[in-house]
């Protein structure tokens, strides 16, 4: 069709004229809420990811539309933060500046590529009117006992220089620019994330998620059960507390471990003799990231602590204490119990340092002794009050309840899930709504006097001393205390861009509530997000957070239900055509605007739903987008066949019913790629069949038209098809429509196969008989022989029986 671009702005017009898309609140219709993770508003605009995704979710809600459903399908941009500030700092303009100017660009995209998004519920985290909100629930959280500040060793991105969660800092790089991250003492603002942790995990039987989504969720969450056990140390008044989930292999441990970081280290530094071997030590491991500390396969490093001995509590066993990269400050406690006949690390450990091994595990399979270290289940030896016994689970209940009775130990669970570290030291951000009073401590900024509004200024850009830029703009922090009127100061750190994104669901229900953060009513409508989709890059920071954050507000009642999303889908990403992720540097980024100016919106959004299995990565093949703007060129061409005759043509009947049946439930269940070919088959025979009905045709531009929306509505209007395709209900299909009318079925002599033939389902048996006595084959097996019985088996086979 000619002038493409003419006919995609006429209907995006008319769609937005119409308010086509709009959700209702308390609608008498069934609510259906489908969402698309918003996206940061970067410099680079929208990428050929997101138009694969927001074409898919596009799709399902023109289709639940058109089912009857009143969907609220909503968009919005995820503005403060990390990304929208390194743009703006590189390009040497103002964030905010830089934020309005990329979101009228990603918006425009949008329209462009035809998403029916209700854009009267656009929501930007970085507008006041947003972020008002957000810091309303920083105060629940703080008048809750949830949020509190602590001196806290962090992960520390040198390059962007701020503080990042354990999520961001994940394998010991910046997610946001790859940096190695160290550790760094700062007081910061957290949030009790681990007292949710039971929650979090309980809560994922109320969801639909991807089995590799829940999968992602409990081991970041990490729960173990064991015991803590409290070792003394000879030197000083002090215990060393460590965790275990095998607390029946005690009597087992000769020696323990401490992180580099522990903080006993520098407390009781003056009754360490070899300090400056320590603290060399300490200095190389903080320059790995948890990766390489982990790595079971790297040689074990460590150094001995010259002047304090630990007592081993169960047999009051004097042990050595040492210092080594693989355990983690963050893990537990910091510190472990080494036990190197049953554990593979602290074996070859020992065997470096020339360290005791004791086995406490008969090392036995099928009778024959097996090499330490032995990490399989068997009788407990020299282990005192457990020798003889054979069962792990009686061994470890002995132990923890001998522990308590000495007052050396106790039954405890673990988690991996630590407290959310909410504070950054940058300028680009949610301020923290806190006062510091030297007489009344920390006191909470008045709803009355929110949003506290970042101020105007010149510099954002981070700081060599680690402080929040906010720091320097004294006109600003200056204040009053809001309980005693005295001087104060405000917080001068900002929240994670996470913040703003942890409940941006809800706001969507009632995006423009200038009174509360959303309306109880409209809460109780739209209920959980019925079908959520985003990467898998997200399935541990951002849907941990999300469901933290709103279980949060449900335990606070401020929301009326429990888990936010009841169905939470991924996408694989769209690689370059040489296989590799699209990046910059690698010179193989595709631009969705080019694509859309050489092929049309139409043809690029059906060609990134065909263009493979939606949960899995798949590489760009422009070839395969010309296939896809010929396809639709044929649906058009098609068009020129239409005929006279109502209803469907006999010989469509069959393929169009099964074809909506296809298309429907392909939609609705993430299988686009299939989708797209049943309506490229159906296309085919449109284009073999001498005619078509009207019937024919509109069946198929309405099929199409959830992927390819702007073509279909201009041939259904061209052809005077009937009302606007998004204005009609969905095709129906007829399950005994579905059922094919012919069948081959096969013709034996004597019980050999001798011939197939092809009949109708309502022929006779007779007219069935015939057919079959009339093959060439058939009739070169019974020739000069007599027929004594033609056995017919309706609509399975014909067996002639012949003497």
């Amino acid at each position: 069709m000619n002038n493409l671009k003419k006919i995609e702005q006429k209907w995006q017009q008319r769609w937005i004229e119409k308010g086509s898309f709009k959700a209702l609140n308390g609608s008498d219709k069934e609510k259906y809420y489908i969402l698309v993770e918003f996206p940061y508003p970067s410099g680079n605009g929208l990428h050929v990811g997101h138009v694969r995704s927001y074409s898919a979710l596009d799709a399902m809600a023109r289709v639940k539309r058109r089912q009857g459903f009143n969907v609220l399908f909503p968009m919005g941009m995820d503005a403060f933060g990390s990304p929208a500030e390194q743009y703006a700092i590189k390009h040497k303009i103002n964030p905010k500046a830089a934020v309005e100017a990329n979101i009228k660009i990603f918006s425009e995209q949008m329209q462009n590529l035809g998403f029916s998004f209700d854009w009267d519920r656009f929501v930007n985290t970085s507008d006041p009117n947003y972020y008002k909100w957000t810091q309303w629930q920083f105060l629940k959280f703080y008048e809750a006992g949830m949020a509190y500040k602590a001196e806290k060793e962090i992960n520390w991105c040198p390059t962007c220089k701020t503080g990042l969660s354990n999520e961001d800092a994940a394998g010991g790089v910046c997610e946001r620019c790859g940096a190695k991250t160290v550790k760094k003492l700062k007081n910061q603002w957290l949030l009790k994330m681990q007292s949710y942790a039971d929650k979090l995990l309980d809560g994922l039987a109320d969801t639909d998620f991807l089995e590799k989504i829940k999968t992602a969720q409990v081991n970041w969450i990490g729960k173990s059960e064991g015991a803590f056990v409290d070792f003394k140390i000879k030197e000083i008044p002090e215990v060393m507390r460590v965790f275990t989930t095998r607390p029946d292999t005690l009597y087992g441990a000769t020696f323990m471990v401490m992180a580099p970081e522990h903080e006993l280290l520098t407390k009781y530094q003056t009754k360490i003799n070899n300090l400056a071997e320590v603290r060399a030590y300490q200095k190389a491991a903080a320059s790995k990231d948890e990766i390489e500390r982990t790595d079971m396969t790297k040689d074990k490093t460590g150094v001995k602590i010259e002047g304090l001995t630990a007592i081993n509590p169960i047999n009051n066993k004097e042990i050595p204490i040492y210092i080594s990269d693989y355990v983690l400050a963050s893990y537990g406690t910091g510190a472990i119990m080494a036990v190197p006949a049953h554990d593979e690390r602290d074996y070859e450990f020992a065997q470096k340092f020339n360290i005791e091994i004791i086995p406490v595990i008969e090392a036995k399979v099928e009778g024959q002794d097996v090499p330490l270290p032995y990490i399989g289940e068997g009788k407990m030896i020299n282990s005192g009050i457990l020798n003889g016994l054979t069962n792990k689970a009686a061994a470890i209940n002995k132990m923890i309840d001998y522990l308590a009775e000495q007052k050396i130990g106790s039954k405890t669970t673990n988690y991996r899930l630590q407290d959310w570290i909410f504070s950054r030291q940058r300028f680009w951000g949610e301020p923290i709504p806190m006062i510091y009073c030297e007489k009344c401590g920390w006191v909470s900024v008045p709803e009355a006097d929110l949003p506290v509004v970042l101020p105007d200024v010149k510099s954002y850009e981070p700081t060599e001393s680690g402080d929040s830029p906010l720091a320097n703009i004294k006109e600003w922090v200056n204040t009053k205390c809001p309980k005693c009127q005295g001087p104060a100061q405000r917080e001068t750190d900002t929240m994670p861009n996470w913040a703003g994104s942890s409940w941006y669901w809800l706001r969507y229900m009632d995006a423009n509530n200038q009174n509360e953060f959303v309306n109880q009513e409209a809460l109780k409508y739209w209920q959980m997000v019925d079908y959520y989709n985003g990467g898998m890059e997200h399935a541990t920071r951002h849907l941990l957070y999300a469901r933290f954050w709103h279980r949060f507000l449900y335990d606070q009642g401020l929301v009326p239900f429990p888990e936010p999303f009841k169905k939470r889908v991924a996408h694989g990403m769209i690689l370059g055509e040489n296989g590799e992720k699209m990046s910059k540097s690698r010179g193989n980024v595709v631009n969705p605007d080019e694509m859309v100016e050489e092929y049309g919106a139409d043809a690029l959004r059906t060609y990134e739903l065909f263009i493979g299995d939606y949960e899995k990565d798949a590489v760009w093949q422009e070839t395969g987008l010309k296939g896809c703007r010929r396809f639709l060129d044929k649906v058009e061409r098609v068009g020129q066949k239409i005929n006279t005759n109502n209803g469907y043509s006999p010989a469509l009947v069959n393929l169009i019913h099964k074809t909506i049946k296809k298309v429907t439930n392909d939609i609705l269940t993430m299988k686009y790629n299939t989708a797209v070919s049943a309506l490229m088959i159906l296309a085919n025979a449109y284009d073999e069949a001498e005619a078509i009905t009207k019937e024919d045709y509109r069946t198929l531009l309405s099929l199409l038209n959830p992927i390819a929306p702007h073509l279909t509505e201009e041939l259904n209007e061209s052809y005077h098809l009937g009302k606007e395709l998004t204005l009609v209900p969905w095709p129906t299909y007829d399950e005994t429509k579905i059922i094919d009318q012919e069948i081959t079925i096969g013709v034996q002599v004597n019980g050999k196969l001798r011939a197939s033939i092809t009949i109708s389902k309502d022929e006779t048996e007779a007219e069935v008989k015939a057919k079959a006595l009339k093959e060439a084959n058939v009739i070169k097996h019974i020739s000069n022989q007599q027929v004594f019985k033609v056995i017919v088996i309706p609509q399975k086979i014909v067996n002639i029986v012949v003497k």
